[in-house]
């Protein structure tokens, strides 16, 4: 069923102009953009949150997860300072202090005699008590706390493992 626009109408009409069927394209076509823009308007926003985030992740930085969690409270709060204190973190290189204390403490367990990542727990308790010079049989009782015998040195403790 076709409808005829009015006769007293203008054989032109623009196309904006709703039709005698009630459809109006630019209603629809608004909707649309509006819909499209709100999408892309979200998605850059998010991008742009995440800013931080990702400078971190992408240079492997130490305080990946203070940045991370800096920008969760950003988000979250609507502060914006936590953004800004993530981005900084983000740009700063902080320096690896664990890589050269995990060294040092390697080198001091090799000295010691212990096998690598023992020197973190203590094995048998008598020979924490040799190590520590109290408690240990070596200790005179009738003597005063400055008599107590000096720890033996790494070698010897690192031969008596050998021997045992």
């Amino acid at each position: 069923m076709s409808t005829s626009p009015h006769p007293a109408a203008p054989h032109h009409l623009p196309f904006y102009l709703p039709g005698p069927d009630g459809s109006d394209p630019v209603l629809v076509g608004t909707g649309i953009f509006l819909a499209v823009a709100l999408l892309a308007f979200g998605l850059l926003f998010l991008r742009l949150h995440t800013l931080p985030e990702r400078m971190a992740h992408r240079g492997n930085k130490l305080q990946f997860e203070i940045v991370a969690v800096l920008g969760l409270l950003a988000l979250f709060t609507h502060m914006h300072i936590f953004w800004v204190a993530g981005l900084l973190l983000a740009l700063i290189d902080l320096p690896d202090f664990t890589g050269p204390l995990r060294r040092i403490a390697g080198s001091a367990e090799r000295v010691a005699g212990l096998q690598p990542g023992e020197g973190d727990t203590v094995g048998d308790g008598e020979v924490a008590g040799r190590m520590s010079g109290h408690g240990s049989a070596e200790e005179r009782p009738d003597g005063h706390a400055t008599d107590i015998a000096p720890p033996p040195r790494a070698s010897e403790v690192a031969r008596e493992r050998y021997e045992a």
